[in-house]
């Protein structure tokens, strides 16, 4: 066993774990495996250790990646979504689209997704914390802005997201998940609408997401080792590879 499958296979006896805790099914969380920065050849060994889904921050680095792999695998968009990608973001064959953080970027993908002719699933970013670096609805402009959202007419809206404040110790995130799975209980129940999805938790506090009732884990270095901070690019294109 190489080295991503021994990570994977610890990953996945972790998130087993998690749920045995929290009186949940291993089964109903799904583990999205954070690609950014990795080649082709090191996804393949985690396709090989039978990881379908990978998470990347960058369109156009996906978009280059996606071709170099076998059909069965499966993508997701983790980052930010800049207005001028979305069209590309679109056609590239995400199922699911993680960081919606704005009734402006919503509107757009909206409108984009209509002359399409797709209908594009979506999770709602929420910057529980409040920090000023990150993206998102603050809670109460989720909540003010939340019946638009919901009126787009090609939006799937499943679910909400979040990034909690970086912190040494796993614990310290809970409380953030706590919030962001109370509103998601919350809207729900003002808007009876299903949210079933919660994407929240990352290498160093997944465990601690699960047992608050994550559906979606992000998990990176856990599995693939430390990033190289620069974008995956394949060599002839590097002059054209431009996000």
């Amino acid at each position: 066993m190489n080295e991503i499958a021994e990570n994977l296979a610890a990953v996945r006896a972790e998130i087993a774990d998690a749920a045995t805790r929290a009186g949940r099914r291993a089964e109903d969380i799904e583990l999205v495996a954070v690609s950014k920065t990795h080649p082709p050849e090191t996804l393949h060994e985690a396709l090989d250790a039978g990881q379908t889904l990978f998470g990347e921050n960058r369109v156009q680095e996906a978009r280059a990646k996606i071709p170099l792999l076998p059909g069965r695998a499966r993508w997701h968009l983790i980052g930010h979504l800049q207005k001028n990608k979305i069209r590309h973001a679109l056609a590239a064959g995400f199922e699911l689209f993680h960081g919606i953080d704005s009734l402006e970027l919503a509107r757009e993908c909206d409108r984009i997704a209509n002359e399409a002719g797709v209908f594009p699933r979506v999770l709602i970013e929420v910057n529980v914390a409040g920090e000023a670096s990150k993206f998102g609805f603050s809670p109460e402009k989720l909540r003010a802005e939340m019946e638009e959202l919901l009126g787009l007419g090609r939006l799937q809206i499943e679910g909400l997201m979040t990034i909690p404040p970086f912190a040494p110790e796993a614990e310290s995130s809970r409380p953030y998940f706590v919030a962001l799975r109370e509103l998601r209980e919350q809207l729900q129940t003002e808007f009876r609408v299903p949210l079933p999805s919660l994407s929240m938790g990352m290498s160093g506090d997944f465990t601690v997401a699960l047992e608050e009732g994550a559906t979606l884990v992000r998990v990176g270095t856990a599995i693939f080792g430390t990033r190289s901070g620069k974008a995956w690019k394949p060599a002839a294109d590097s002059a054209s590879f431009d996000d």
